[in-house]
């Protein structure tokens, strides 16, 4: 287990913040774990629990405990072979690649997610028309208040868009230890979400294998989103609204053409970036802080910005897609 005073968070945060942290534990074992959880029930220190840093946006140093996973480990099931256990430290798209190598279908779309195992259970991660809750089967954790270890089904983790009990009345109080994952043994390809079949169509491919169609979505992602190691950033910044039916058919009729993904017959989701987009906000900047030029969904940092600086540009743009839409955006990042 490590335990390390006055610890720079610099690694584990996209965005490049070079914050500090009072103390940082990282637990490798189930044992482990129940060690950092007894340390918690005896600090008065505030703490926060993350993953890869690819969803945290610190804004100051951390005057508390930061406790990262380093469980590592992909296994099979003995007998389901199809079902994958999964380390909460291991690295969200080395999954996605054991199982497109190991015949285990339906994560092709996430692929290139960055991000822990831990966090896709907490996150709900979700691209391309799948989201990791349609996978995960079991979430294993240790409880901080006692140290037991518990075993959460799929159903009882209370998924939605972005969300799960592990961000709401959930959090901080368990560390996630792994997390099971139910693929399929045959592979059926979802391809009508944002351009997948155009960039197929691109490439010649008329029925893809799921090696291609995770590589086209490697592809799709590395062309509209930055290096997090060449321009600090956590992907997308903000989530994509959920509207009511008559709200989109009322901006429908002044925007023509306007993206859009039906959730349920009632309502449909819009995408922020597009949004943001009209706004003028695309490629533009307030100091160090700015928007990607090829996906205005994305924040960056230009070099040297800080947490704060960040956050102000969130702030603003926030404010002028209300203004114009009539409709509020909230971050998908995790703020400190």
């Amino acid at each position: 287990m490590k335990d390390i005073k006055d610890y720079h968070l610099l690694q584990h945060n996209t965005f490049g913040i070079d914050a500090r942290c009072h103390r940082f534990l990282e637990y490798a074992t189930v044992e482990e774990a129940q060690q950092v959880a007894a340390i918690l029930r005896e600090t008065s220190l505030p703490y926060i629990i993350i993953g890869g840093g690819s969803n945290l946006l610190l804004t100051k140093d951390y005057d508390g405990i930061v406790v990262h996973s380093a469980i590592k480990g992909i296994s099979q099931h003995p007998t389901l072979r199809s079902r994958l256990i999964c380390g909460s430290g291991e690295e969200w798209d080395d999954v996605v690649a054991f199982c497109v190598d190991h015949q285990c279908y339906g994560a092709e779309n996430l692929s290139l997610i960055p991000g822990d195992v831990g966090a896709s259970a907490v996150q709900n991660i979700g691209a391309y028309g799948v989201e990791v809750k349609d996978l995960i089967t079991e979430v294993e954790a240790v409880e901080i208040a006692t140290g037991k270890t518990r075993v959460f089904s799929c159903e009882e983790c209370g998924y939605s868009y972005r969300q799960s009990r592990f961000k709401k009345e959930w959090k901080n109080r368990y560390l996630i230890t792994q997390v099971t994952y139910q693929l399929q043994t045959t592979f059926e390809p979802h391809l009508d979400y944002g351009n997948i079949r155009t960039e197929l169509e691109r490439k010649g491919i008329a029925q893809p294998t799921a090696q291609q169609l995770r590589q086209v979505i490697i592809d799709i992602r590395q062309a509209k989103l930055p290096d997090p190691k060449v321009m600090g950033n956590a992907g997308s910044f903000f989530m994509n609204p959920i509207v009511a039916k008559e709200k989109y058919e009322q901006l429908a009729a002044q925007y023509e053409g306007m993206p859009h993904y039906t959730v349920d017959a009632d309502h449909e989701k819009i995408p922020a970036g597009w949004m943001i987009d009209q706004c003028g906000w695309k490629g533009k900047s307030m100091g160090r802080a700015g928007v990607h030029d090829k996906q205005a969904l994305v924040l960056v940092n230009r070099g040297g910005a800080t947490g704060l600086e960040i956050v102000e540009l969130c702030k603003v743009i926030q404010r002028d897609v209300k203004e114009k839409f009539d409709i509020e955006i909230f971050p998908e990042v995790n703020i400190i």
